[in-house]
């Protein structure tokens, strides 16, 4: 009898026949790698070692000559408003410059026209800052005159940083933006409605962001937080609870919202009324009706919209913006020696909803060549029963992300030969946040134009915006608690929320265009000796070199720690040495033309908003 498997005849073989030939081959047996591509490291000689990935701290040129020739970047950043107290006086400038040098630290980034729009420096364009949260500076003193000076005398390397499009601070409300509304980003919102199913399908206006009642008259809310509802309530006031689909489970009493309501199912909601509210939630929403949450265009400029993020951003579509903000760059070259501008995360859009201005409707209109449905031929929101936002992608959608990207990218080159033609000695670099897949919604392609990974969006069109070539340095946002990535891996965490892991995928970014060092912050490190000793190590080793973020951040802590890594031994940075990095592109050029590739680029996922 022939055995049947799942309907198939299997055929029997004889004893004498030889064995059938596998359809696919196997491997042939191999002696397997010897070592892990994790091996003890030390970066910094000084700090114990720590388990570092050597296979993918070693890509690239820029990092084998770095690592030749012993050089590290060694950068303190310095936030304009955070630190005023500390650069009102010269001789607090010459303390604390002669302080970061004994450290061992080689280069200094100086914020001196931060996202309020005002800067440190007496500006034609710009008004002076003079006041902080308590802290002044006196009218005739120029700090940056004082920290050039310094910085010279101690060997320093002096970088400004300036903030392109931010031009106010929503906290103190001030800033050219404010004087000049026409400026401001517009901001692609909504106004958001619930609508009932039941005849007439009657409609009634949605407070526009979640957990918030601004009054306690005719207002219908939504609360994914029981602790944010308003603690005195009308007494006719009503609720609903909703489910992901808007279905509504129950209704309340507005007196039993916090203490009795049962739980807010995942995606769901508890709608809250007053008033007119109120008597909506009472006529139309009943046990089993069905709400539906819908949203119409709102274009609204950034400062009335607070909530949303502290810098005032403006319109980097709008022409005198543009040309201010070169004109600021040039009126800072023209008048201070300094080694180099760095543009701070400012050098892009507030978001996936900015900028919807006119000015940027006709250039989009002419980038494609027709009228647009606007905002529907670019994406249009739709909203979720718990106020969360979707995106339906319009037919010009992915167009939209590179004539954004381009945009920014233009602007970059133009800074650039500002650069060029009034301090041609300067380096020129930017500052960003290091989860490169979160930029597209905001415009800044800042990896080399040859950069090719994993990205959906990274298409050969997006590629061509990328501005790393425009670039000397490169400064990411790292500012993860965790160093490594095997200590995420020990502690079963995402790899890609690492310092290394991050410096290593904007090392690959920049694919050798610019030197690329790694941002850290005091801060999100919690301020704590060992932490900071371990990111360091790490930066160091996935990049070629560090910068601290910030001075302001209780730095009195962990001064000990950088003069223990740096050992007070003077080392140069790379971009201190003239001509290296033209010659590691022309390098990299020549074994591009010999057809010689690196690894493919891993993509370790990052976390939103880090370095933002």
């Amino acid at each position: 009898m022939v055995p049947m498997v799942l309907g198939l005849t299997v055929a029997m073989a004889s004893g004498t026949d030889a064995p059938p030939k596998p359809s696919y081959p196997t491997l042939p047996v191999r002696v397997p790698p010897r070592t892990s591509r994790f091996q003890l490291e030390t970066p910094f000689p000084g700090l114990p070692p720590i388990l570092l990935d050597a296979d993918g701290n070693g890509v690239g040129l820029a990092q084998q000559t770095a690592r030749a020739r012993q050089l590290q970047a060694r950068m303190l950043w310095i936030d304009a408003t955070a630190n005023l107290g500390r650069v009102n006086s010269r001789e607090k400038i010459d303390e604390l410059v002669r302080r970061i040098a004994a450290a061992g630290f080689n280069a200094v980034a100086f914020d001196v026209k931060p996202i309020v729009g005002k800067t440190l420096y007496p500006s034609r364009l710009a008004p002076k800052m003079l006041e902080w949260r308590g802290n002044r500076l006196p009218e005739d003193f120029d700090p940056l005159a004082a920290m050039v000076e310094a910085c010279k005398r101690e060997g320093l390397s002096l970088f400004v940083s300036l903030n392109a499009f931010s031009e106010g601070h929503r906290d103190v409300e001030q800033g050219p933006a404010y004087l000049n509304p026409e400026w401001q980003t517009v901001l692609y919102d909504i106004e958001g409605f619930v609508s009932s199913s039941t005849p007439g399908r009657p409609t009634f206006r949605l407070m526009d962001r979640p957990n918030a009642m601004t009054t306690l008259e005719d207002q219908l809310a939504v609360f994914t937080d029981l602790s944010r509802v308003p603690q005195r309530l009308n007494g006719d006031s009503k609720a609903a609870v909703v489910d992901a689909r808007g279905v509504v489970l129950a209704q309340l009493d507005g007196s039993v919202v916090r203490a009795q309501s049962p739980a807010i199912p995942a995606g769901g909601s508890i709608l809250v009324g007053i008033g007119r509210g109120a008597e909506f939630l009472r006529s139309h929403a009943r046990a089993g009706d069905r709400l539906s949450f819908e949203c119409k265009p709102d274009f609204v400029p950034i400062t009335r919209r607070p909530w949303q993020q502290v810098p005032v951003m403006v319109s980097p579509h709008h022409p005198e913006v543009r040309r201010r903000a070169l004109e600021v760059l040039g009126e800072l070259l023209a008048n201070y020696d300094v080694d180099g501008v760095l543009y701070d995360d400012r050098l892009r859009y507030s978001g996936l909803s900015g900028d919807f201005s006119e000015w940027a409707r006709r250039e989009f209109e002419a980038y494609v060549g027709e009228r647009l449905q606007w905002p529907d031929d670019v994406f249009r929101w739709t909203l979720q029963p718990d106020l969360t936002r979707g995106v339906v992608p319009g037919k010009w959608f992915d167009a939209w992300l590179v004539f954004r990207a381009q945009t920014l990218r233009n602007w970059v080159a133009e800074a650039r030969d500002v650069v060029e033609r009034l301090r041609p000695s300067a380096l020129f670099g930017v500052y960003a946040g290091s989860w490169y897949g979160e930029y597209v919604n905001i415009g800044s392609n800042y990896a080399a134009s040859t950069a090719q990974a994993g990205f959906r969006f990274l298409t050969p069109q997006y590629q061509q915006t990328g501005f790393a070539d425009l670039l000397d340095v490169f400064i990411a946002g790292c500012y993860y608690p965790t160093a490594t990535i095997a200590e995420a891996m020990q502690a079963g965490q995402p790899t890609g929320t690492t310092v290394e892991a991050s410096g290593q995928l904007v090392n690959r970014l920049i694919d050798d265009m610019a030197w690329t060092y790694a941002g850290l912050s005091i801060e999100a490190l919690g301020g704590d000796r060992v932490r900071l000793q371990r990111a360091l190590q790490a930066a160091a080793a996935s990049t070629q070199g560090v910068m601290v973020f910030d001075l302001s951040h209780n730095i009195d802590r962990v001064w000990s720690v950088f003069q223990q890594a740096f050992g007070g031994r003077k080392v140069k940075a790379p971009h201190q040495v003239p001509g290296l990095l033209a010659e590691v592109r022309r390098r990299k050029r020549l074994l591009r033309e010999e057809g010689v590739r690196e690894p493919p680029v891993v993509i370790n996922p990052g976390a939103a908003g880090t370095g933002l």
